[in-house]
């Protein structure tokens, strides 16, 4: 047997203020912190030996997995990796949830989040949200850098990087990712083998391990999420 934890960043800054983040490199809120704290606090009751760590390139999610580690008193090194990066919303970043629904309706803003290949309009690359213009994406080669995502765009750089990276060392390790929403639903894609309606009401908590127990053929032997309380209404397969 062999387990990979995945784990959605605690609340952000954005999070809080209901804002379409995406490659906007933001730092947690205090409750983000609390949910990373109490995160490694289910893990370490869980006595499962990490073996192998992977992050995106953002803040959120590098500290949520410090934190994470200072809970299991585990000082590996982690790698880090710009695919496992959020989703890119275009030009739709750093506008308001609440009040882009009300300005185009809630049913577009729900197909702009959640439909499979539609893309946002795309970000101009004069603003400062563009990733060509935040210093935490200067080492990625600008032709790779986004305008904008649909999750389809998220899910070919995600599931690629985690077929040449980290599947291998899933037979006979234990993996846990940071990453992100839209990042953690693309991996779920694949791994539970969902359809584009599934993965559309897929909802991925913050701060909530989502523990994956995989058999030796990695046929996935069980799944859950560890904080059962936050979890109760959420769709697990």
């Amino acid at each position: 047997m062999s387990f990979l934890i995945l784990v959605r960043h605690g609340q952000s800054t954005w999070n809080l203020e209901k804002k379409f983040t995406g490659w906007v490199d933001v730092d947690l809120t205090e409750k983000g912190i609390l949910e990373a704290k109490k995160a490694g606090f289910l893990l370490k009751n869980k006595n499962i030996k990490i073996d192998f760590y992977y992050t995106s390139l953002q803040l959120r999610a590098n500290n949520t997995l410090k934190i994470i580690q200072q809970e299991l008193d585990d000082k590996k090194n982690f790698t880090k990796a710009w695919q496992l990066n959020e989703r890119h919303y275009g030009a739709l970043t750093g506008l308001n949830k609440i009040e882009m629904s009300k300005k185009i309706g809630e049913d577009k803003i729900y197909e702009f989040r959640r439909s499979w290949d539609l893309r946002p309009d795309p970000l101009k690359k004069e603003s400062p949200f563009h990733p060509l213009n935040i210093d935490t994406y200067k080492q990625i080669p600008r032709e790779l850098l986004p305008d904008t995502e649909s999750l389809k765009d998220t899910y070919e750089r995600v599931i690629n990087f985690f077929e040449e990276h980290v599947k291998e060392n899933l037979k006979k390790n234990n993996v846990l990712i940071s990453a992100h929403g839209n990042s953690i639903r693309a991996l779920c894609k694949n791994l539970f083998n969902l359809d584009n309606k599934q993965i559309s009401n897929l909802e991925i908590p913050t701060g909530n391990p989502m523990l994956i127990e995989f058999r030796e053929n990695f046929a996935i032997a069980k799944c859950e999420y560890l904080d059962k309380e936050r979890a109760k209404d959420l769709l697990v397969f």
